[in-house]
């Protein structure tokens, strides 16, 4: 596996048109997981905090406007 601060680097240089598509294939990824599994914990934690990050970005948006 990658380390932490490797993705970080590799995020950092993403074109970014591609961040959407690499975004995609992560939803798609746990996606099919909690199909499988619905209770697998791993693909529930990501659903949980993936909400709670397009929540928090959408708040920081709202109080920029």
């Amino acid at each position: 596996m990658t380390t932490t601060n490797d993705l970080w680097e590799l995020l950092g240089d993403t074109e970014r048109d591609d961040i959407p598509h690499v975004l995609t294939k992560l939803f798609a990824i746990y996606e099919e997981k909690l199909q499988l599994h619905p209770e697998d914990p791993t693909a529930i934690d990501f659903f949980k905090h993936l909400s709670q990050a397009l929540s928090q970005v959408d708040e920081c948006n709202l109080n920029r406007r």
